[in-house]
């Protein structure tokens, strides 16, 4: 069985402006979601699910539809703040979303295989593509058999502002201890450097594996999933500004032994585009993928 490529689709994008999910960045107006779709079908993806909120389905429908017709397999789930557990109610000023942790939980239903996660709006690269098909296409996948394409802190951050990485530390044979969601991550005076929740600069090392969203899962993630949401709203359903990310289950699944979770290298570069400033630079980018004839141009 083709394991499953699930992609965060949901949100609109509110550093960057516009919904840039559909932004036509590649020399024919290809997305970055056309080249993670053609990616994880050259590596062995059997299918794609977008999570989309309903209130950008006709854009984003109206964007794929046509082009992925007979040539991507795929499906539309949707995210919305009224889908919790059995048990609990959306409060009524409740404006942001539940976080990656949910999104991912709401394609329980059109996902059974193996599978992983990506953001929509970051480009990833064909070779993290294929590492991960390779390890989640392995047979007789243990549940709890997890995985993380790691990349290196220093070149995913953004000339035009902060950003927010999942910071990793790992082991000697390559597995996940901990990843830690850092925010406001920045070069500063030649110094990368994240915000505490102190609002202190702290300085850490370019080098470390960061997390780019980019996971793979056996389908027990899950269960485990809406088990730790709900313990999760019990505490913080009325907190606003709440988040309930993919680390924090990841995290608690590797140091209750019930899951392990392999850092997968890649040779790929990753890109992406948080600030109007990084269109152009991607822009190029594509181009000169195209270019040099690492993808078909145009795309499909």
């Amino acid at each position: 069985m083709k394991p499953t490529l699930v992609v965060l689709a949901a949100g609109m994008g509110s550093r960057y402006g516009s919904l840039k999910q559909v932004d036509g960045l590649g020399p024919n107006g290809e997305t970055i979601i056309d080249y993670s779709a053609f990616d994880a079908l050259r590596a062995g993806f059997g299918k794609v699910v977008f999570i989309i909120r309903k209130s950008i389905e006709a854009d984003f429908v109206g964007a794929f539809a046509e082009r992925f017709k007979g040539k991507v397999p795929y499906e539309v789930v949707f995210q919305e703040l009224d889908m919790l557990p059995e048990g609990f109610t959306c409060p009524a000023d409740r404006t942001k979303p539940w976080g990656t942790a949910h999104a991912v939980w709401a394609a329980r239903n059109a996902v059974n295989e193996p599978f992983a996660v990506i953001n929509a709006d970051d480009f990833y690269g064909a070779d993290s593509f294929q590492v991960m098909a390779k390890a989640l296409s392995e047979p007789n996948l243990k549940p709890g058999t997890y995985f993380m394409v790691g990349y290196r802190l220093g070149n995913t951050l953004s000339e035009e502002g902060s950003v927010s990485r999942g910071v990793c530390s790992t082991n000697a044979q390559s597995y996940l201890e901990t990843v830690v969601e850092r925010t406001k991550i920045q070069r500063v005076n030649g110094t990368v450097c994240y915000t505490d929740e102190n609002g202190n600069e702290v300085a850490v090392d370019e080098n470390l594996p960061v997390s780019m969203n980019f996971w793979g899962f056996t389908p027990d993630y899950f269960e485990h999933t809406e088990r730790m949401f709900s313990e999760f709203l019990k505490t913080s359903i009325d907190n606003p500004k709440s988040e309930f990310y993919i680390p924090l289950v990841v995290n608690t699944q590797i140091e209750s032994g019930s899951a392990t979770c392999k850092v997968l290298p890649t040779s790929a570069e990753w890109f992406g585009v948080t600030y109007p400033g990084d269109k152009p630079i991607v822009v190029s980018r594509l181009a000169q993928l195209a270019k040099d004839g690492i993808y078909p141009s145009p795309l499909w």
